[in-house]
């Protein structure tokens, strides 16, 4: 019998639901009121977030930002600056003591993007694991030059013709394990690397070449469009072969939605958003 798991697709939201919503099924689960889950989600208006360690002042024009229309939010996850528009969203939740999860993070990690990797089959891609082969390139990951996700792939990322096609961050948290990420469907390169402060455009240029050179999105690789609806049942399909799993729709409770608005509140905080 295939282990069965919740699954909820919360659509287009704006940012702080986004992550409020991530937080708190960690919270559910961690308090065993849910199983572990699976979601998808999209954003509006397009975001910019940001992970848990950058400096967000010295990282990113703020005023960019704002001037193109772009929502702004910090995760509870580490890594770096994502620009959320043309894409689906994924967040996983489980338990860290359930028996198929590794103890690293570097093992959940792949166990985890097992879901991803099937559903990039399921659309026909020939996507495997990034596997960095030299200690050069382990120690390159531990000092990324980069605020830009993406930039690079690091352990198990998922690549397709040696170019990044999904980012992903992993926190833990009461026992449970969060791991959310992007599956880009299309990128415009210029308007994400706008909001990023560099030192001069020699070095913005720079990096902007090196970040097509490793990342892509689904659509700059597939000979017609691929369509969001056509994302979600892919990877909706993916989890369920790659964690081998069945799933049952998770329905909130009013106290669970009453406890999703109070955290919004945090994640709309300057006081969250601008943390030292």
């Amino acid at each position: 019998m295939r282990e069965t798991w919740h699954f909820i697709n919360t659509k287009s939201n704006d940012p702080y639901y986004n992550m409020a919503v991530d937080e708190a099924l960690m919270n559910f689960v961690s308090r065993g009121e849910i199983d572990p889950v699976i979601r998808f989600y999209t954003w509006n208006p397009a975001t910019l977030s940001i992970g848990y360690f950058q400096k967000l002042t010295k990282e990113i024009d703020i005023e960019k930002v704002k001037e193109k229309g772009y929502g702004l939010v910090r995760r509870a996850t580490g890594g770096r600056g994502v620009l959320h528009d043309k894409e689906l969203t994924y967040s996983v939740i489980v338990p860290e003591s359930h028996p198929n999860m590794p103890k690293t993070v570097t093992e959940a990690y792949r166990v985890i993007s097992e879901g991803l990797l099937e559903g990039f089959k399921t659309l026909g891609f020939d996507a495997y694991f990034s596997i960095p082969k030299t200690k050069e390139a382990r120690d390159k990951l531990k000092t990324p030059r980069s605020s830009v996700c993406f930039d690079a792939p690091s352990w198990y990322e998922l690549v397709v013709e040696d170019r990044k096609i999904a980012g992903s961050a992993q926190t833990r948290q009461k026992g449970v394990i969060l791991q959310h990420g992007s599956i880009l469907q299309d990128i415009d390169v210029d308007e994400l690397f706008d909001m990023f402060i560099y030192r001069n455009d020699r070095l913005k240029d720079k990096m902007k070449a090196a970040f097509i050179d490793k990342a892509v999105a689904i659509n700059d690789l597939s000979d017609r469009h691929i369509t969001l609806e056509e994302m979600e049942t892919a990877f909706y399909e993916g989890f369920k072969k790659g964690l081998d799993i069945e799933y049952k729709p998770l329905i909130f409770t009013e106290a669970q939605l009453n406890e999703i608005k109070e955290i919004e509140e945090k994640y709309k905080s300057e006081e969250w958003t601008y943390r030292k």
